[in-house]
């Protein structure tokens, strides 16, 4: 089985939005548009039986749809820059997501993820890139106005083992339900 994570696809226009800020930095290597998403649990490159419980065990979620906020770009790796992201508000409802996805994916034996949950979309892996050159680069560029969109529905994603991960494949996905329309529709029945 392919490397697996579980993520949020994002809308064609949002897409869009992020696309105008590829190019004009050295040392970046942009991620292909259609790639763009927001990681919410690295789970591995995981044998098949396995991945067969992680795709039954997240079908267990029940979940609202989630109002998702762009709020800038910014650059992870301090003196060493080595991802310019476009930066996810964490909202209470997406840190819960992901906080559940972890506990799910624990529960079936997989090691803890290490690193702490900071919601972003990669734009792009940087190398070599001079803390100088980018802060230009951050000063010259339009940075997308902050926008809003939703999700219905996060996605089970395999990629190869490659630099920079990618192409990713969705592999499942989960749609989330309207509560509310649920509790309504069960009261009017």
């Amino acid at each position: 089985m392919p490397r697996l994570f579980t993520g949020l696809s994002l809308p064609d226009n949002i897409v869009t939005v992020l696309s105008s800020v590829r190019g004009g930095l050295a040392g970046a290597r942009w991620i292909t548009p259609e790639n763009f998403h927001i990681t919410l649990r690295f789970i591995g490159d995981i044998d098949d039986s396995t991945a067969h419980e992680v795709f039954l065990i997240l079908g267990r979620i029940e979940r609202a749809p989630l109002a998702i906020t762009i709020d800038g770009i910014t650059v992870f790796g301090g003196d060493r820059p080595r991802a310019l992201v476009a930066k996810i508000v964490p909202t209470p409802a997406l840190i819960e997501l992901q906080a559940e996805h972890e506990r799910l994916i624990r529960r079936l034996g997989l090691p803890a993820e290490t690193r702490k949950f900071t919601p972003h979309v990669t734009l792009a892996r940087l190398r070599d890139t001079s803390p100088f050159e980018l802060a230009n680069f951050l000063g010259m560029i339009s940075h997308p106005p902050r926008s809003n969109f939703e999700v219905d529905s996060f996605e089970v994603f395999s990629s190869r083992a490659s630099v920079g991960g990618g192409p990713y494949v969705i592999e499942a996905s989960y749609p989330f339900r309207d509560m509310q329309a649920d509790i309504l529709q069960r009261r009017t029945a």
